[in-house]
């Protein structure tokens, strides 16, 4: 990516010990005292981007930008002890309550927006407005999905190459061998399946992926992917929901005010998804965007969000 203009770039960054030995990254940009707007990453694992800040208007909002637990540049970096989505939920409030924010607008696409709607629900009265991309609700089934139903039928040829990295044996479930080497004590193995698995969903990513080869082999001293470890400790562990969880209490989002933009054909995240919840939370606006697959910079995806966080009202002063 070019260099950013200078107003996207950070005005303060500073690390929060947020308890059980984690201190999370938080970098703020744009006008100070503006419209408060917090970022949520995606993965989860990925840490946020310089792209992100590009989503918002410099001159009018104050974003937040969160690396959440064991990711990007927040410590222990990979660490996933006490790493949950409640503690996720919790870390938000620390920063929140440490920059004396009332209210705040929440964005995120993909895990981000599953955080975003679990501390939603959980916190309703403390958020102004939500923008949510490419919705995951944090079900087994998506994951399921996501990783072996849809490939196996759009993108037969991808998921073949998947497998082969297993055994024989271990093909007739792939999800649970790549999770067992992702989570194992197997430094070799975990960092193969960890390049095949990012490689695997940066291509299921894109509507028309440019480069859908998954390695079959990883050379000495290469860096680990930090999403698919991150990833398999969260599936693992049903990404620490109760089933159906986040859609039952949709309810909770009726005073809050909101868009939710999806790629019409996300083979990650389908559209079934943010029509379940647009159904259950009428003041949100569904927006789909045709000839757009699961990423962020698919066409029309950014600007779409874009004229979403801007077109929210500032309701942060509200009571």
């Amino acid at each position: 990516m070019k260099t950013l203009p200078e107003s996207f770039r950070p005005f303060d960054a500073r690390m929060l010990d947020v308890g059980n030995g984690h201190w999370v990254y938080v970098e703020e940009v744009g006008l100070k005292g503006g419209r408060p707007i917090v970022f949520l990453h995606g993965g989860p694992g990925s840490g946020s981007q310089a792209m992100h800040r590009t989503l918002f208007d410099p001159a009018r909002d104050h974003v937040f930008l969160v690396d959440q637990r064991g990711a990007g540049r927040s410590h222990p970096y990979l660490s996933l002890q006490a790493n949950t989505t409640a503690h996720l939920v919790a870390d938000l409030e620390v920063i929140r309550e440490h920059f004396a924010i009332a209210r705040w607008m929440m964005v995120g696409g993909s895990w981000g927006s599953t955080l975003a709607l679990a501390y939603a629900e959980q916190h309703p009265e403390r958020v102004s407005a939500l923008v949510l991309r490419a919705l995951f609700l944090g079900t087994d089934e998506e994951v399921r999905w996501a990783f072996v139903d849809g490939p196996q039928i759009f993108r037969p040829e991808l998921f073949e190459a998947f497998c082969r990295h297993l055994p024989v044996a271990e093909r007739i479930d792939p999800l649970a061998a790549y999770i067992e080497r992702l989570a194992g004590p197997d430094g070799a193995k975990r960092t193969l399946a960890a390049h095949a698995w990012n490689a695997y969903e940066r291509a299921l990513s894109e509507l028309a992926p440019k480069h859908a080869a998954i390695p079959e082999t990883v050379a000495d001293g290469a860096r680990l992917p930090p999403t698919p470890i991150v990833e398999a400790h969260y599936i693992k562990n049903s990404f620490f929901l109760t089933p159906g969880q986040l859609l039952s209490n949709a309810h909770k989002l009726r005073d809050i005010p909101g868009a939710i933009i999806q790629g019409r054909y996300d083979l990650i995240c389908p559209p079934k998804n943010a029509h379940a919840i647009a159904e259950a939370w009428p003041a949100a606006r569904l927006e789909i965007i045709d000839h757009a697959g699961h990423s962020m910079t698919e066409h029309g995806v950014m600007d779409a969000m874009r004229r979403a966080i801007s077109s929210l009202p500032d309701q942060t002063r509200a009571t």
